[in-house]
């Protein structure tokens, strides 16, 4: 897996991700909010499959 998910992307994919997944915990504990888990790990192992599919690239080499 090449990554395909530049830096600041990632961050905020992580801080989205988390902030939803917490909803299925302490919020109004809707099932939905556990789809918050794909921006999450996709921000963290820093490649969206989707992306790939798409072909599409917002890593930078430089960084």
């Amino acid at each position: 897996m090449q990554c395909n998910v530049g830096k600041a992307e990632r961050i905020i994919r992580v801080v989205i991700g988390a902030g939803i997944v917490s909803l299925a915990v302490i919020g109004p504990r809707t099932p939905w909010a556990w789809l918050g888990l794909v921006p999450l790990f996709t921000g963290l192992i820093g490649w969206c499959p989707a992306y790939r599919l798409l072909k599409l690239s917002t890593y930078d080499d430089k960084q």
